[in-house]
């Protein structure tokens, strides 16, 4: 069996990638590396912790010395490198935690791959999750590519966009063998609620007030997660050494129209009268350095890979919405940080 590395897989998009590749592929042995900070969550995978190809492991990926003997014992074939802390407002008030986990980090996995692999680089594969945000912001027009130039504008975007050339920098200095994405919003099941999806299917359910920046007129590219977890499975296997790849949803929306959208679809499911929801809208204070407009350009996946999102943004906001309505108990384990005794009940008291 081959031996796969997945950093992150208990966070949002992490979990939906080791579920599918878990799943797919039964000749893989799926090694989930998770420091289980405040985003992770494995109940957000317990629905395949007992499969015979899955192990999870507890550690950090800025630990050198843990990393060489996680590479020793499992002698990875390739790595999908997930791990980072991605909230823009958590990186404008605490910097430091992602310049540690995102440039510190990614460097650590990379030297700790690149020692363990030395022999033979090309029998190998580090595929490097990043975002959309490395590029700044764009206006009315326009899309990003492969091409654009990198111009972030937030802590998270620019320890993002360090990760980036870090990375790449190991493919032209070393020859190592390196694949990257940069990839819309996603959106789906098992996002922390601090997002703007959860947090506003939330407050709606529960009559919060539903906190929009500045006029709402800041516009995303949405992509629905499993979409997003097809396209990492396909780059990792069939992505071109040294190559960056965008995964976009070719799908905009301003956060006021889709604010509004979510109120429209809540006020039916929970019965109450139309118009009902959108009166719990509140524009707060605008975020600092709040990028305008995101839009990507996955031409080139799609072309050379064929890759193509599945999942209509309607059909994805349908299972979005009630898959949190059906998961009460997950999100409240969430509220409340229960959620943070799953690692010590499960794996700790065995």
């Amino acid at each position: 069996m081959k031996n796969i590395l997945i950093t992150g897989g208990a966070g949002f998009i992490g979990s939906h990638v080791i579920r599918n590749l878990v799943n797919k592929y039964p000749q893989y042995n799926i090694v989930n590396l998770d420091l289980l900070t405040y985003a992770g969550n494995l109940e957000n995978i317990a629905d395949i912790e007992t499969k015979s190809n899955y192990t999870f492991v507890k550690g950090d990926i800025c630990d050198k010395n843990f990393l060489t003997e996680l590479f020793r014992k499992y002698d990875f074939y390739g790595i999908i490198h997930l791990a980072a802390e991605s909230h823009v407002d958590r990186s404008i008030s605490d910097p430091m935690s992602f310049i540690r986990t995102n440039i510190i980090g990614t460097i650590t996995l990379l030297n700790a791959a690149k020692t363990a692999w030395k022999e033979n680089y090309n029998e190998h594969r580090f595929y490097h999750i990043s975002t959309d945000e490395v590029y700044g912001t764009l206006g009315s027009e326009g899309y990003f590519t492969e091409n654009t130039s990198y111009s972030p504008r937030s802590p998270y975007s620019a320890s993002k966009a360090s990760s980036d050339h870090l990375v790449r920098a190991y493919y032209h200095t070393y020859g190592f063998p390196i694949v990257i994405s940069n990839c819309s919003n996603n959106y789906g099941p098992n996002q922390f609620p601090e997002k703007l999806l959860p947090l506003i299917i939330n407050n709606i359910k529960c009559n919060k007030p539903l906190p929009v920046y500045g006029k709402g007129e800041n516009i995303r590219d949405w992509l629905y997660v499993e979409d997003h977890a097809h396209a990492i499975d396909l780059i990792f296997h069939k992505g071109k050494n040294g190559e960056t790849y965008n995964i976009g949803g070719s799908n905009e929306w301003t956060n006021i129209k889709l604010v509004n959208k979510l109120c429209e679809i809540m006020d039916v499911k929970l019965n109450r009268e139309k118009g009902t929801s959108a009166k719990l809208i509140t524009y707060v204070k605008d975020r600092a350095g709040h990028d305008l407009r995101y839009a990507i350009d996955s031409s080139k996946l799609q072309n050379d890979l064929g890759w193509t999102p599945l999942v209509s943004f309607d059909e994805g906001l349908e299972k979005t919405v009630n898959w949190y309505l059906e998961n009460e108990k997950w999100l409240q384990n969430v509220l409340s940080g229960d959620y943070e005794k799953y690692y010590q009940n499960q794996y700790l008291k065995r």
